[in-house]
């Protein structure tokens, strides 16, 4: 009996690859989210900790100068902090971007997969119907054979 050989397999494997290649894509993506999320929680816990120490700074006796450094290093924090929050947005657009890429490749190959589940299902009612009308032959030459 004849073995299935899918006329489109390089495709497939085309396919698969591609969908392979988004997958890393996506994890990628996802690593850079989880980076720059923790550096916004880091800048967040530094912006906290300084807005103690000027707290402190303010409740003992501590010149203006020091004051407004520790101010002016604060509004540098919130002014990372809202760079950082416009790098976490991006990085989520990229995930995003990203999961909508791989799940077009994965219907992209499940199409594909399908198309050769179908040839595969022809050929095999083919060869079905081969073996039957071999078996009917058989059958017709021997009842046409006269025993002795």
């Amino acid at each position: 009996m004849a073995s299935f050989r899918y006329s489109f397999q390089k495709v497939i494997d085309l396919k698969s690859s591609e969908k392979t290649q988004a997958e890393w894509m996506l994890s990628t993506a996802i690593g850079a989210l989880a980076a720059e999320e923790l550096s916004l929680e880091e800048l967040r816990a530094k912006q906290h900790e300084w807005e103690g120490k000027l707290h402190e700074a303010s409740i003992i006796a501590v010149s203006l100068s020091e004051l407004q450094v520790i101010q002016q290093y604060l509004d540098y924090l919130v002014a990372c902090i809202t760079s950082k929050l416009k790098d976490v947005l991006h990085a989520q657009k990229a995930v995003e971007q990203s999961r909508l890429k791989l799940s077009d490749k994965m219907k992209d190959e499940k199409v594909w997969l399908k198309a050769k589940d179908h040839a595969r299902d022809r050929f095999q009612y083919a060869m079905q119907i081969k073996e039957q009308n071999e078996l009917d032959e058989l059958a017709s030459v021997r009842f046409m054979i006269p025993t002795p």
